[in-house]
């Protein structure tokens, strides 16, 4: 539930649905495979972690300190636009649910203001254990108005049906296919994943089998989340980008199906935005937290992460930090760091395949066969999504 809540964003839900009102039903099947090779993707976390006691960071420190500085780097970028772009997309879904002012920029950034602190005190005050329900009732909501919706919306079931057993790429959809493949299921927010069953107390290697139903219940929930968006993008004419396309879509909703269609997607978005939100802000500080703590060379068992100076620190630093991004354009450094951001999927599917397939780190968790080829199948794809993601945010850079 966790993975999949913190994985499904405003950006993955406007993807998929303007990717279905482009070519329509024919990519379904790409929310599928880029859901089970991000699935692939977190066992191997699951895997380092069960089998060896540490970390996914401190795994990457046996490659040297340079590689784990080059992620602290990029750490502290991600996680201010990612967390302003969580901010942003929260007070659009808080406006569009309840308009506190006549200006729609006023009323969004309120909204984003209180989303922001209201995540913070949910977080720091109420425990992991209030934060997995929290989460449970979210997505439960998210999941019901999302297929609900798709449903309603009356797309051509046949062709969905040939889209999902038929793989295709249709004229036009390569963009739309790379972005349904290495959008969905999320990105840094994997390696939350490893703090999130040591909370759960899962050690060793008895717990992989619990882990892996674990993702496959995730992300299957998370495949479904991406072609319900397809599904309702097929059915109307978008065009468009950021979240004023979510507004669009609730309209022609509304217009298809009624107030019930208008109502179900909006509180479906908002229930998307706000889950990213509270699992970024509660799964992230851990990695600030673990970071510093193999820098001081402290052992794993001596320290409880959660209850560090650091992980209160980089929560409060992520409610409150990015917030200035409500009022300043900051889109051309956004793009800039698309460029690098793009390295950190191939990153992550290359370092676990040196790291789980060695005898003398996992012992009998090693990887098998397949596990294997859906991470080199991984790596390829993200290869070409980060070159494809890089070309693009430089075109847009050189532009006027």
């Amino acid at each position: 539930m966790l993975v999949a809540a913190t994985g499904v964003g405003a950006g993955d839900l406007l993807t998929a649905s303007l990717g279905g009102s482009t070519v329509g039903v024919s990519i379904l099947w790409a929310a599928v495979v880029g859901s089970v090779l991000k699935a692939f993707l977190n066992e191997g976390i699951a895997r380092w972690q069960l089998a060896t006691g540490t970390t996914v960071l401190e795994g990457w420190a046996r490659f040297g300190a340079g590689l784990r500085y080059v992620f602290f780097i990029y750490l502290l970028g991600w996680s201010f636009f990612t967390g302003g772009a969580l901010i942003s997309a929260c007070g659009a879904a808080g406006d569009a649910l309840l308009p506190l002012s006549s200006e729609a920029e006023t009323s969004r950034r309120i909204w984003g203001v209180v989303h922001s602190l209201i995540g913070l005190g949910l977080v720091w005050y109420g425990g992991f254990r209030l934060f997995e329900k929290l989460m449970a009732a979210c997505t439960a909501l998210m999941f019901v108005a999302v297929l609900f919706t798709a449903v309603g919306a009356g797309p051509d079931w046949g062709a969905a049906a040939r889209g999902l057993v038929l793989p295709s790429l249709p004229t036009g959809g390569t963009a739309w296919v790379l972005g349904l493949l290495g959008g969905v299921g999320g990105t840094v927010t994997l390696l939350s994943y490893g703090y999130w069953i040591r909370e759960k107390g899962r050690e060793g290697s008895k717990w992989l089998k619990t882990c892996q139903a674990d993702l496959a219940v995730g992300y299957a929930l998370t495949g479904m989340f991406g072609m319900g968006m397809v599904l309702i993008g097929s059915t109307l004419s978008l065009q468009g980008n950021g979240l004023k396309v979510a507004n669009l879509l609730a309209q022609r909703l509304g217009e298809v199906m009624g107030p019930a269609g208008y109502w179900l997607f909006l509180l479906g978005f908002w229930g998307a935005v706000f889950t990213s939100l509270l699992g970024v802000w509660e799964g992230i500080p851990y990695l600030f937290a673990d970071f510093l703590r193999i820098h001081g060379k402290q052992p794993a068992p001596q320290v409880d992460l959660r209850n560090t100076r650091a992980w209160r620190l980089y929560l409060v630093a992520l409610a409150l930090v990015p917030l200035p991004m409500l009022w300043a354009p900051l889109q051309r450094a956004q793009l800039a760091y698309a460029v690098v951001g793009a390295l950190f999927m191939p990153l992550l599917a290359a370092t676990l395949l040196v790291m789980n397939n060695r005898r003398a780190w996992v012992g009998a968790l090693r990887n098998n066969w397949l596990i294997n080829a859906a991470l080199v199948a991984t790596l390829l794809l993200f290869v070409v999504v980060g070159a494809n993601e890089a070309l693009e945010a430089i075109r847009k850079l050189q532009g006027p």
